[in-house]
């Protein structure tokens, strides 16, 4: 399982209803992380626990000093959750991606479901796009703060 994390003063992501229409907003959050995943083959419950508790815990906020010692969770921010299986693609050969690593959609959506829910379990605000969608996100990230992780 990977995930993209972008520090932000807000963000939103959108569902596109069609080319021509900006479409409906999904989910929106204010000072937070937004969290792109990418569940992969044979990811399980041991790697959404990782995860969830490496994303809350992080500190890559800042303090009154500057320094990266604050969480999601110290600053009372929102968690944006996407997914986003082009994180889990192989560019090594040839000009296209590969997405093999990618889990296919009717194992990662309920991976991808019970990892929100486990978020959702800190306290913390926790919205979503919308799964196999094509989403527009907007992102204001700050600083910028962009950090990945793998559970790997």
């Amino acid at each position: 399982m990977k995930v993209l994390l972008q520090r932000v003063t807000h963000a939103a992501v959108g569902v596109s209803v069609s080319t021509t229409k900006n479409g409906i907003i999904a989910g929106k959050i204010g000072t937070g992380l937004v969290v792109f995943v990418g569940i992969a083959r044979g990811d399980t419950e041991q790697d959404i626990k990782y995860l969830a508790d490496k994303i809350i815990n992080l500190r890559i906020f800042s303090d009154e000093q500057g320094r990266f010692n604050l969480s999601v969770r110290d600053v009372g921010g929102g968690l944006l959750v996407v997914s986003q299986f082009t994180l889990l693609a192989d560019t090594r050969k040839g000009r296209r991606p590969s997405f093999m690593a990618a889990a296919p959609p009717d194992e990662a959506e309920p991976l991808l479901e019970r990892f929100v829910e486990v978020l959702r379990r800190s306290g913390l605000r926790v919205e979503t796009g919308r799964f196999q969608q094509h989403m527009l996100v907007e992102i204001y990230n700050d600083g910028p703060v962009t950090i990945m992780l793998d559970s790997k």
